[in-house]
């Protein structure tokens, strides 16, 4: 089973909850790339690492928006 199909079985309360919960992961990696990137502590093979997970997440986030948001007819 895909990711789009695994979408469409799920009710809309549980995907606003799993976006909610994407939309935090998103702003902890946000925070901890940002303090890695700071204080210097941060090899570039990590911070790129971190970086990659935060574009999935904001994919995913985009999908799940997108499901959610009604379509409007023109």
């Amino acid at each position: 089973m895909n990711a789009q199909s695994d979408i469409s079985m799920k009710t809309d309360e549980v995907l606003r909850i799993e976006l909610e919960v994407l939309r935090r992961e998103h702003r902890d990696l946000d925070e901890a790339i940002l303090a890695l990137v700071e204080k210097g502590t941060g090899d570039q093979l990590t911070i790129q690492r971190l970086k990659k997970q935060k574009l999935r997440i904001k994919d995913k986030v985009s999908v799940l928006e997108d499901r959610l948001t009604p379509d409007i007819i023109a």
